[in-house]
């Protein structure tokens, strides 16, 4: 008897667990969201929103997308972390989380994450109103020195890319300017557009239709050579070269789930955003934008983002901008 009801019990139990096994496998069994960290109309939101449909045609399910802004993408970051780790929830991210620590925004980074994919690698540039007085780079810089702290540029926050680019200025060269905040690049180019500001650093993804309409100056982009989106802009490094030991740099955009997720779920995600990455249109819309491909995941896109904080976090290190020293994290000198 007793025999009977053991056998019975290891049949039911077998049977949990081989309907689980089916459940993970077939993942998703539902829609999916995707929080994107920054505002409408910036580099982080134009790429999730081109890629997620080819995502989702890979799943068979929806990804309903929303912008949760704030904190320089620290709410977005936390608000995905602290969801179940079953892969529903997906943090559609920037560079920032990699300067968390060293600026006291947070104790999370990306090693708190699974890469689900890196998809490309951006390039920042300056840009300023069409009707700035501002011709080239080296005009903004001597007008910047000879009027210090006066010369407004737009900012997304500590630890934005904007902020990263202006102390790595610093770094170099005399650039005593004001900065003001804005919740991603879109609202600052906005606010450039309507003079509240004078100058701010994006990504090209951001700029490249406000430059190609006319309405914004490109004056240099932040790299070690040219940009074939950007022609006719110089690099940051012809009337400056000290900037070359910083470059290449530049923002990424990517998708990310609560590392511990189960194996299921990250195959079926990487699979899929692999193949949107692969995408033709997507690949000639990154690169139309001034961005580099990757399409990197897992233990590659890892090696990727610790190197991103290493060389981050240090700039802003010697700047003198960070809360905590990026030695207290372990995050070695580049």
């Amino acid at each position: 008897m007793h025999t009977k009801h053991l056998i019975g019990a290891v049949a039911a139990l077998s049977m949990t667990f081989a309907a689980g096994a089916g459940m993970a496998a077939d993942f998703p069994t539902k829609d999916l969201q995707g929080v994107i960290m920054w505002g409408a109309g910036g580099a982080t939101d134009v790429v999730a929103r081109a890629v997620t449909p080819l995502a989702e045609k890979a799943l068979g399910k929806s990804i309903v997308l929303t912008n949760k802004t704030g904190g320089t993408g620290a709410i977005a970051t936390a608000y995905v972390r602290s969801r179940p780790s079953d892969g529903y929830t997906m943090l559609y991210g920037a560079e920032n989380p990699q300067m968390y620590k060293v600026l006291g925004l947070a104790e999370i980074d990306y090693d708190n994450y699974y890469a689900v994919n890196v998809l490309a690698r951006g390039v920042a540039v300056v840009v300023v109103n069409a009707d700035s007085p501002w011709k080239t780079f080296k005009d903004l810089v001597a007008d910047v020195q000879k009027r210090p702290g006066q010369v407004k540029m737009g900012t997304t926050g500590v630890g934005g890319l904007p902020h990263t680019v202006g102390s790595m200025l610093k770094t170099v060269i005399k650039f005593d300017v004001t900065a003001v905040p804005f919740d991603g690049e879109g609202p600052g180019i906005t606010a450039l557009l309507g003079n509240h500001i004078e100058f701010i650093p994006v990504g090209i993804g951001a700029a490249a239709e406000h430059v190609k309409s006319g309405r914004v100056r490109a004056l240099s982009v932040v790299n070690d050579q040219p940009v074939a989106s950007m022609p006719g802009v110089p690099p940051i490094v012809a009337d400056f070269p000290a900037f070359g030991k910083y470059l290449p740099w530049g923002p990424f955009y990517g998708v990310f789930i609560n590392r511990d997720t189960p194996d299921a779920a990250k195959t079926a995600l990487t699979a899929a955003f692999k193949k949107a990455a692969d995408d033709p249109k997507f690949a000639e819309m990154m690169q139309s934008r001034g961005n580099v491909m990757m399409n990197i995941s897992g233990a590659e896109a890892d090696k990727f983002l610790t190197k991103w904080r290493s060389v981050s976090s240090w700039i802003l290190q010697d700047a003198g901008v960070t809360k905590e020293s990026p030695e207290k994290f372990g995050i070695p000198k580049p």
